[in-house]
């Protein structure tokens, strides 16, 4: 048995989704003539209340092409320090929108209005013009934390209030919906300007984010997708994946939450464990004691056959999902409890 905890992006299309592959009717998208490809996007759209979508090749191109829409060089864009795309988007911001980052400092990476307001720079000629705040919701770096609703319709009124565009960076927003049923899409789309909408993590889908917005904005998308590598071919073979994955897999999220939270529950009566944080959704990061490194816990884990990966020296994070059985949750609980 070999167990991969490194990301729920590891997952395989299921038998169900290759079925929904196959069968997918095909054109040409860069000619806008791929029907699944047509679906896919005016489902995600209206999910999320929203007049259209654009189909992406990933989420880092979805948040990009939504930077790119929402500002202008020279601009900035406020984001927390464990945004994804200040530490894992290769610094695109300033490579394909010429704007700077200001990065504000939250618990676990979910932002007060007050992050907000304290960074709106004054408009003299020697800064640049605060134009955009990014979300994420879960926060990767923050341990799968996420918003409340109250929360996000705070930041939405100050960013209204300040004449800024918002945008959701919606790496895992199935998981966090999963744990805020107070919260619906059509709701939650009406808070932000665009929303980035992954379906390659959480739900399984092989490749792909849909970003949504105004009919106008999306139109400029496209372009921009274009340019920036993302034009696709007969790509409804994937937009059927994303199309089944939307369908059947949303409900499954939950057993990954309730996983992790066993893992989270043996990782805390381990004396190896230094600090974990709080186990929201299907993220479990942690930070080790007695001298071990991540690169230790990796190799000691790898094995036993179950593939994890180091944050940093001294941190940990493990990933339930799709592919995750509870054969395989037992087996990796076992393993904790004799690692060291």
């Amino acid at each position: 048995m070999i167990v991969d905890l490194r990301s729920d992006t590891v997952t395989r299309p299921s038998k169900g989704m290759y079925q929904a592959m196959i069968n997918a009717p095909l054109g040409d998208d860069v000619f806008a003539e791929d029907p699944t490809v047509k679906q896919l996007e005016e489902k995600v759209a209206a999910m999320f209340g929203k007049q259209a979508g654009i189909y992406c090749p990933s989420g880092t191109m979805a948040n990009q092409i939504a930077i790119k829409l929402h500002t202008n060089p020279m601009d900035e864009v406020i984001c927390d320090r464990l945004s994804h795309i200040y530490n894992y988007e290769n610094g695109a911001w300033a490579f394909h929108s010429g704007v700077s980052i200001r990065l504000v400092e939250a618990e676990r990476g979910i932002m007060q209005p007050h992050h907000i307001s304290d960074n709106i720079l004054p408009r003299h000629d020697w800064y640049p013009r605060t134009k955009l705040v990014v979300a994420e919701n879960t926060c990767n770096k923050g341990g799968g934390s996420f918003y409340k609703w109250d929360e996000l319709v705070a930041l939405s009124n100050t960013c209204k209030q300040n004449k800024l565009k918002f945008h959701l960076d919606g790496a895992r927003v199935f998981n966090a919906l999963t744990e805020t049923p107070d919260i619906n899409t059509q709701a939650l789309g009406g808070l932000f300007n665009s929303l980035s909408i992954c379906i390659s993590k959480g739900l399984g889908a092989p490749v792909g984010s849909v970003l949504v917005g105004d009919g106008e904005d999306m139109a400029r998308a496209r372009f921009y997708r274009k340019a920036f590598g993302g034009g696709m071919r007969q790509a409804g073979i994937l937009a059927a994946a994303c199309i089944y994955a939307l369908d059947n897999n949303i409900s499954k999220l939950k057993e990954d939450h309730k996983r992790a939270k066993a893992i989270e529950n043996c990782l805390k009566q381990q004396s190896y464990i230094a600090d974990i944080e709080p186990v929201d959704t299907n993220l479990i990061l942690f930070s080790l004691e007695n001298g071990i490194t991540g690169e230790q816990f990796v190799s000691k884990m790898k094995e036993n056959n179950i593939i994890t990966v180091p944050v940093d020296a001294k941190k940990v994070r493990l990933v339930t999902h799709l592919d995750f059985t509870d054969d395989m949750l037992n087996y990796t609980l076992n393993v904790l409890n004799a690692l060291f």
